[in-house]
């Protein structure tokens, strides 16, 4: 008997929005951008259940055959994007509510040193532009819940860019993904963007009045809130207890 189950009975999963490709660039390269960049901007965590990718529905979406999206998967499931597990298909990975709380602990400790950095090395006009992110969310940022998410995100990965390391926003690019959509998640809760937006122009003034102690301490308060909104809340974040064998566990991205 055979272990695959029928295509007709399986529950419909969501579909990664992938342009076509140009074939005037290494097809493999070209399928792992795009492919990554759909997971990365898709709600992994706002659905229970887990999502697994059509290799068939990829290569007609991205207009190549099969051969570079396989391609691209192995190199997806090398950077820690998407896990194969063996006759049931291929899977965006998500973390459980531990691994996603000592993610927000990484970060945490990342951008609090990037401000640090950021109050010494940042220019003043580009401390300035931190309080255009906002500029239109003053008021009331639940009414605009989507955008004022994005803006979020936007200053946060802005902030560990200011402090001039590389290598911590190397670091912070790979646990984006989770981040953004934790943060996304999150943010519609609790009245926390209410709170968020406080929180940023408390940690912008910090900077622009270069008081490294005091923006460290900022940034590193603002996202252990975060920590301790998921350890209260966190179960709309579907914990995964039954995760199939995947080998040795790798790497946070």
């Amino acid at each position: 008997m055979s272990d695959v189950t029928p295509v007709s009975d399986v529950t419909p999963f969501p579909r990664l929005k992938v342009p076509r490709l140009s074939v005037t660039v290494s097809l493999r390269r070209l399928a792992c951008d795009a492919i990554k960049r759909a997971i990365t901007e898709m709600d992994i965590y706002g659905r229970p259940g887990e999502i697994r990718l059509d290799e068939r529905q990829l290569s007609e979406d991205l207009g190549v055959s099969r051969t570079p999206i396989r391609e691209a998967m192995t190199v997806l499931e090398q950077e820690g994007f998407v896990r194969s597990v063996p006759r049931r298909g291929i899977y965006v990975v998500r973390k459980s509510k531990r691994e996603i709380i000592e993610m927000i602990t990484v970060w945490a400790a990342i951008e609090s040193l990037s401000a640090r950095l950021a109050c010494e090395h940042a220019r003043d006009d580009e401390l300035r532009q931190l309080r255009t992110l906002f500029v239109e969310f003053d008021v009331n940022p639940s009414a605009h819940i989507s955008e004022y998410s994005h803006a979020n995100m936007t200053f946060h990965r802005t902030l560990i860019r200011m402090g001039g390391c590389d290598l911590m926003t190397e670091l912070t690019d790979n646990l984006f993904i989770h981040m953004r959509a934790i943060r996304d998640v999150t943010i519609r809760q609790d009245n926390r963007a209410e709170r968020s937006i406080v929180d940023h122009m408390n940690i912008i003034e910090a900077l622009e009045r270069r008081d490294a102690d005091l923006a460290a301490r900022l940034v590193r308060e603002h996202t252990f809130g975060l920590a301790a909104h998921v350890e209260r809340y966190g179960d709309h974040l579907h914990d995964v207890p039954d995760r199939p064998q995947e080998g040795p566990r790798r790497k946070y991205r």
